[in-house]
């Protein structure tokens, strides 16, 4: 009985604390870093904010090399993400960094990682796209707006021959990726005020999408637009990825080109890249 009961004991024989009365700020930090491993990245900043320990734990490098994706070093060193006050970031400030959007292609284009899954995502602003009629303000004109991410959309007046394509070179991790198109039928002013009217043609014929990818990877799909005042994500295919270390070049086009009637009040965003598995994450978001 005493043997037992001085297992319970706050204090050892010597004066020390017993080990069942150890505090969590006594755990190693290697232990901790080792199950942080394991967990995915929101879940281990939200552990972070227990105390010193943990959050000592959650910087180490092997926790976040899992997480990167293979190709990171490329994405570090092309897009200059460095400290020029250290020379070299740790992975943890390196996948901190790329959850945030890194702009390129004079801020037209960005990439980031997601936060839960480490996803590698894109979105391409309608600025960096080719649209027929773009420089005639009788047919588009480019609008201010806070409901974009870039800030400006391109907004159809009225046009009878209907063409909106692009391409983007990158090096995508391996995997299978969607594209999508940001719609919305109808207008922005400047105060950022919505309007519905002008919107017309657009339930005569449908629209075709369109995206290739390398290995013969080519998509056509059409769709009739129809819903009008709310943004909408059009899927327009899926292409894979197979190879992280050489850059992947991927086009898209939006057309209709039936000349038969015109068509007008349609907004253009812009156009979004992501991991098939995230798509319906960014539909739900709108």
């Amino acid at each position: 009985m005493g043997a037992n009961s001085s297992l319970l004991s706050p204090e050892c024989s010597d004066g020390s604390t017993h080990p069942s009365k150890l505090k969590l700020s006594d755990i190693p930090e290697s232990c901790i870093a080792l199950v942080l491993s394991y967990l995915d990245p929101p879940k281990i900043c939200k552990l972070a904010r227990l105390n010193r320990s943990f959050r000592a734990a959650s910087s180490a490098d092997f926790i976040w090399e899992d997480k990167l994706p293979a190709n990171y070093h490329r994405l570090v060193d092309e897009y200059l993400i460095k400290n020029p006050n250290t020379g070299k970031l740790g992975k943890y400030e390196i996948y901190s960094r790329l959850t945030r959007p890194v702009k390129f292609d004079a801020g037209n284009k960005e990439f980031w990682l997601d936060k839960r899954t480490g996803g590698m995502c894109l979105s391409i602003s309608s600025m960096a796209m080719n649209i027929t009629g773009i420089d005639d303000r009788r047919y588009w004109n480019f609008i201010p707006t806070n409901e974009s991410r870039f800030r400006t959309i391109a907004y159809l007046h009225q046009i009878w021959w209907l063409k909106v394509e692009g391409d983007i070179e990158f090096h995508f991790p391996a995997g299978t990726y969607s594209l999508l198109f940001k719609l919305w039928l109808g207008r922005f002013t400047k105060t950022n005020h919505r309007l519905s009217n002008h919107v017309h043609g657009w339930d005569i014929k449908p629209v075709q999408f369109q995206l290739s990818a390398p290995d013969g990877q080519h998509v056509v799909s059409k769709c009739f637009l129809v819903k009008k005042g709310i943004w909408e994500y059009h899927h327009v295919g899926d292409f894979v990825v197979y190879d992280s270390s050489t850059p992947t070049t991927v086009k898209y086009s939006l057309t209709q080109i039936d000349c038969t009637h015109t068509k007008g009040g349609l907004s253009v965003d812009s156009v979004l890249i992501c991991p098939r598995k995230l798509v319906e994450d960014f539909k739900a978001l709108l």
